[in-house]
């Protein structure tokens, strides 16, 4: 039965929309974000979408809330109850400085030394009981947190993980005195040993509980208001998707949803073009997202960490961000340097040609100076401001100080943060032996493909990529997100130590668990995939391999010569006299949703080949040019355009740099070929 179906992604400057009515047409709307409340900027894209809440039977939403409550340290009190001895685990980390180099710098925990408590218990490593659970020592923390008035609590006791008896019991403990759902078990997030990641995972995950709690509350109140009463799901970091009602229970899984959601609309499209392997880049307003895409499938970690003693491990697409965006500030450092980024003049005031009271140069401005940019067709513009206005700017703060001229000063800019941008490219391709001539660059967001060509040429990457919608891809991962769920459990023992028929029932578990929450949503479930995985190392090592399990009863021969396998395309070396490790076992369940035909996005009715629309000077490589101007809802399948050009629509600019071309594919996609 058709559905009327909508992906919705707010971000920090725009909220996007893609909504894919009964007769498979596809409409799109790009509001401002509104921060205060961004429920109000979902509303309001679904309005400028030309329809209602009570009109839609599905959303996706994708929601930097978690993700910009941590960066932002606008969390919620929590209070953290431990095993006795190990109160400052979360504080002590690992032993890491926030500066590489120096002896300055600071670090402050989720959870305040105050609200952290000490109980009498232990569990040893394989999970036998050294002391027992102090019971009345769990209730007295508990009423001791809440006198102070902390609104989440965190249970975390040591190797939880092998034995979650103790945590267990202090649960039911403290949900039966706790006032509101915002109590975290460790082993309930993450079942897997190191403290210190664990500790900290059930901490962020305590701390934006009641953030995200409030805001999906907040949103469903306001489209129920509106006549909504179908379904919501969100977009978590995984790259798949939840009911809105379970979200909150394991809220930290949302942080990076929404760069997670562009790589999953760039894996969908991909599918659809007939390509593989790619290398994502998401430039927007104020940082810059790259993962990489092998074999169809992005690449999953659990090992981020959002921000400095933050690790979150939990399995999450593997993007990795740098603070180089369109608002991205640029200025002269102490030692007379160009710098570029990481403080960005954001939304507002923005940069100084959306004239909002802007004053300082941006690569965006930048842009704008070197003919990239039409100020005409900018989107969210106050008043607008004169080109000349612009160039003085470059003058005072970078051209004159440095005696060179405005364009060069425009260009280095450009320069600067393209070298930024390159080297998170080679983070995720080189330094884990990926060659970029292997792949694709697929460039969206608002401002990637106006950089992508010289990114591509700069690292050596034959072919950009620029999807249909580029400045809506992440709306578009909304709408074509399937629903999934991780499960993962640690062993931490010699394979040879552990039984297969432990390893076949470990995973058997995962499978039934995480296949019980997918199937919440049947309705838009067309079909399930399970997919095992074991992380393990030599005796003696420290990092883990990612080994794919066909199947839960494999024997421990396969499995060993599956790990060697793994070990050897990695490092090409064999280590055949020492034995392997089985350090976790984890499982995915995906349930697969029907999927967006990824050429409902074109207006047919607008392409009709009359594409050229004029010509402007651009500056590239040192010297203006003649660029002819292209509109790009109006190319034809086949269409073929030489550089320098430019190719302008609706949410992106597209350049095409000189001895670059594109062809127009059948699904609206840009192919840029890119000469060395």
């Amino acid at each position: 039965m058709a559905r009327v179906t909508a992906g919705i992604d707010v971000g920090g400057t725009f909220t996007d929309l893609l909504l894919q009515d009964a007769s498979g047409r596809v409409r799109l709307a790009k509001v401002p974000t509104t921060t205060a409340n961004q429920a109000d900027g979902v509303l309001a894209a679904i309005a400028a979408a030309g329809s209602t809440p009570a009109a839609l039977d599905l959303i996706i939403h994708g929601t930097t809330a978690t993700t910009n409550a941590v960066l932002e340290r606008k969390l919620a009190k929590v209070g953290l109850i431990t095993t006795a001895g190990f109160r400052d685990v979360l504080e002590l980390g690992r032993r890491t400085r926030p500066h590489p180099y120096g002896l300055k710098g600071g670090f402050e925990p989720l959870v305040p030394r105050e609200w952290r408590r000490e109980v009498a218990e232990r569990m040893d490593a394989r999970g036998g009981v050294v002391t027992p659970l102090d019971e009345e020592a769990v209730a007295r923390a508990v009423r001791a947190l809440l006198a102070e008035g902390v609104e989440a609590l965190v249970v975390h006791f040591l190797h939880a993980y092998a034995n979650p008896a103790h945590e267990r019991r202090a649960g039911e403990i403290a949900r039966a005195l706790w006032p509101n759902a915002y109590v975290t078990l460790g082993h309930e997030l993450l079942s897997e040993f190191r403290e210190y990641e664990r500790g900290t995972t059930a901490a962020v995950n305590a701390a934006v509980q009641p953030v995200l709690d409030r805001y999906i509350t907040r949103l469903q109140d306001q489209l129920a208001a509106q006549g909504h009463r179908r379904d919501l799901l969100v977009m978590n970091g995984n790259g798949g998707t939840v009911a809105a009602r379970l979200v909150a229970k394991d809220a930290a899984k949302t942080v990076m949803s929404g760069p997670a959601s562009g790589v999953m609309a760039a894996a969908a499209t991909l599918a659809q073009s007939g390509l593989a392997n790619a290398i994502t880049y998401d430039m927007g307003g104020t940082s810059t997202d790259v993962a990489l895409i092998a074999g169809g499938v992005p690449e999953v970690s659990a090992e981020l960490s959002i921000a400095y003693g933050l690790p979150i491990h939990l399995p999450m697409v593997d993007v990795r961000t740098v603070g180089a965006g369109g608002g991205s500030i640029a200025g002269l450092d102490a030692a007379g340097m160009i710098r570029v980024g990481p403080e960005s003049a954001g939304s507002l005031p923005g940069p100084i040609g959306f004239g909002r009271g802007g004053t300082r140069p941006t690569i965006t401005d930048a842009n704008l100076v070197l003919g990239r940019l039409d100020p005409a067709r900018l989107l969210a513009v106050a008043a607008p401001v004169p080109l000349q206005h612009l160039r003085d700017a470059f003058a005072e703060s970078l051209a004159t100080p440095l005696g060179i001229t405005v364009e060069a000063a425009a260009e280095a800019v450009l320069r600067l943060a393209n070298v930024h941008m390159t080297g998170a490219i080679r983070m995720v391709s080189l330094s884990r032996g990926h060659d970029p001539r292997d792949f694709c660059l697929f460039a969206f967001g608002g401002a990637g493909p106006l950089h992508a060509v010289a990114l591509a040429r700069e690292i050596g990457i034959p072919m950009v990529l620029v999807p249909a919608r580029p400045g809506l891809t992440n709306a578009l991962g909304c709408l074509v997100a399937d629903l999934r769920q991780d499960a993962v459990n640690t062993l931490n023992r010699g394979l040879d130590d552990i039984a297969a028929e432990e390893i076949t029932e470990t995973l058997t578990a995962q499978r039934d668990r995480a296949t019980a929450l997918v199937l919440a949503d049947a309705a838009e479930v067309e079909r399930v995939e399970v997919q095992h995985v074991a992380e393990m190392q030599f005796r003696g090592q420290t990092h883990l391999i990612r080994v794919a399990l066909p199947r839960a009863d494999m024997a421990r021969a396969e499995i060993q010569a599956a790990f060697e396998a793994a070990y050897f395309a990695r490092f090409q070396v064999h280590l055949p006299e020492i034995r392997a490790v089985l350090v976790n076992l984890a499982t995915t369940v995906i349930g697969r949703r029907r999927q967006l035909d990824l050429s409902a996005l074109l207006d047919p009715a607008a392409r009709d080949g009359q594409a050229l629309v004029g010509e402007r000077d651009l500056y590239a490589e040192g010297a203006w040019h003649r660029a002819a101007v292209w509109q790009r809802e109006r190319l034809v399948e086949g269409a073929r355009i030489a550089g320098p050009a430019i190719i302008q629509q609706a949410d992106a600019t597209t350049v095409l740099e000189p001895r670059s071309e594109a062809v127009v594919d059948a699904i609206g996609n840009l192919r840029i070929t890119v000469q060395p």
